[in-house]
């Protein structure tokens, strides 16, 4: 079933920016055919190229507490999602969203809001800082202007120019034009011109918006292990306590990982070599992260930041969960934030060897309700105290990346939509059938497919159209983008 299946070649490759996956043959036929539909090229071509895109570059918005750091995030995503308080110590459950401006899309990573720890305000800002700054292709330095700059800034200054990423100054809180000479003093930084802006108001955020498009890179970085002899990067993610180090110093042989039990400890996650199968995997680490009871809403607030920054960093997350416990919310929380930021996933149960027969009856049923948004990703078993099952996880990664890699080609998609529209049409609603007319799969790492259709396709529909395109292709292991362009009506084309 799966032998016209092709993976992302060297000439799909060459032609990735002007036609996300398709070559030229294909893409000219694609594009015949989407005028035989009636569709306006042009409209066609953005759909490509807006599903076709690889990894977006970061986008890091950093400062101490109550800078307006939350305020400038949602205004920069366009919508109210960050929490916005006057206190520190607010826990999110999401820290990464993605943006656009000027028609360049990038993902934004917030790190507003933190407890105050026994660590001390400094060392907090630090933490998070690192952090982000790890995971990030650029930064936004956030300072109060009608505050200034106070010690904990100069500190975080430190931070920024020693990770050597580009740096856009924010100087919030400037109202009005009397506000700007406060913001003239932050030249004195030494992060070169600051940006006068009212997070709150809106105020000078597209100067400083269009400056950020300077500072980040079309494209991140990191090539995903690609180069020819380069190690594949999988992040070892999951809530504290869960038994990351352990698992992962199974893995290596020995003790390379030192748990530690303070709470916002600031250590960068660390990057193992490691060999498996006879491959070699560079492991993104993120265990080190404990809870207190008085540190709980930082310590779960560094966890999530952390993890969102080993999950930018890597191909695949392998997301360990304790099988002797409940399915918490937590858990669900990484599992959202691995899939939504398109990265294969494979699950990975451990503790299995201390489950009696009771405690698997009800982990499957768990799992079934709880996990059932990614019952596609591979699942291992394992005990990282006694290595069980460890020979279990090289294939299911390896799984999970080739369905993340995989292409299916433009013709034979349309064969399969064809079929399935004709056995499974959609439901009429209104007095009309919307029709999946044709599509094409613009991108890979994760799959990204553009259908076409002639009217609005219900989500329930779109449910359905990915669970068959699993059965019939596979794509274990990976989330799968479905987005749909609906045709105009004739006579209402782009003048």
């Amino acid at each position: 079933m799966n032998h016209d299946i092709q993976p992302d070649g060297s000439d799909a490759q060459a032609h990735e920016y002007d036609h996300g996956a398709l070559g030229e043959a294909e893409y000219a036929e694609f594009m015949e055919l989407a005028a035989e539909e009636g569709f306006d090229i042009e409209d066609v071509e953005g759909a490509i190229e807006a599903a076709g895109h690889g990894p977006l570059p970061v986008l890091a918005v950093v400062g101490r507490p109550n800078v307006g750091k939350s305020t400038l995030v949602n205004r920069i995503i366009g919508r109210r999602e960050a929490v916005v308080e006057d206190k520190p110590g607010v826990t999110r459950d999401r820290v990464t969203y993605e943006a656009e401006w000027s028609g360049r899309r990038f993902k934004v990573v917030d790190t507003g809001g933190w407890e105050q720890d026994v660590l001390g305000i400094d060392a907090s800002v630090a933490a998070q800082a690192e952090y982000a700054i790890e995971a990030s292709d650029a930064v936004v330095f956030v300072v109060d202007a009608k505050v200034g700059a106070t010690d904990t800034d100069e500190a975080v200054v430190r931070l920024l120019r020693k990770a050597g990423k580009p740096v856009v100054l924010c100087a919030n809180k400037v109202d009005g034009l009397s506000g700007e000479s406060d913001a003239a003093y932050l030249w004195s930084l030494g992060l070169g011109e600051p940006h006068p802006v009212s997070a709150l108001h809106g105020r000078g955020t597209g100067d400083m918006l269009d400056a950020v498009l300077e500072a980040l890179p079309e494209a991140p970085a990191q090539t995903f292990g690609t180069a020819v002899g380069g190690p594949r990067r999988i992040a070892l993610i999951g809530r504290p306590n869960v038994g990351k180090s352990s698992l992962l110093n199974k893995v290596a042989g020995e003790e390379r990982v030192v748990v530690n039990e303070l709470a916002g400890t600031t250590r960068d996650p660390v990057d193992e070599l490691i060999e498996l199968g006879g491959t070699t995997w560079k492991f993104v680490d993120t265990a080190g992260i404990r809870k207190r009871v008085h540190l709980q809403q930082g310590a779960d607030y560094y966890a999530s930041l952390r993890t969102a920054a080993a999950v930018e960093k890597a191909e695949l997350a392998v997301i360990l969960l304790d099988a002797s416990e409940n399915i918490s919310v937590q858990d669900q929380r990484i599992v959202t934030m691995a899939v939504e930021a398109g990265r294969a996933v494979v699950l990975a149960f451990n503790k299995w060897d201390t489950l009696d027969e009771e405690r698997r009856y009800y982990l499957e049923r768990e799992i079934e309700t709880e996990l059932g948004q990614v019952a596609w990703a591979p699942r291992v078993n394992v005990s990282a105290r006694t290595g069980r099952h460890m020979e279990k996880l090289v294939p299911a990664i390896e799984t999970a990346l080739a369905g993340w890699e995989t292409r299916v080609p433009t013709g034979r998609l349309n064969a399969f939509l064809g079929e399935l529209v004709s056995a499974h049409p959609h439901p009429v609603r209104g007095g009309k059938q919307p029709r999946i007319l044709f599509g094409t799969q613009a991108g890979t790492k994760p799959p990204r497919f553009v259908l076409f259709a002639s009217g609005f396709i219900e989500a329930g529909y779109r449910r359905f159209i990915e669970r068959r395109l699993r059965e019939e292709f596979g794509f274990e292991g990976t989330p799968i983008h479905i987005s749909v362009r609906v045709r105009e009506k004739r006579g209402a084309k782009k003048k």
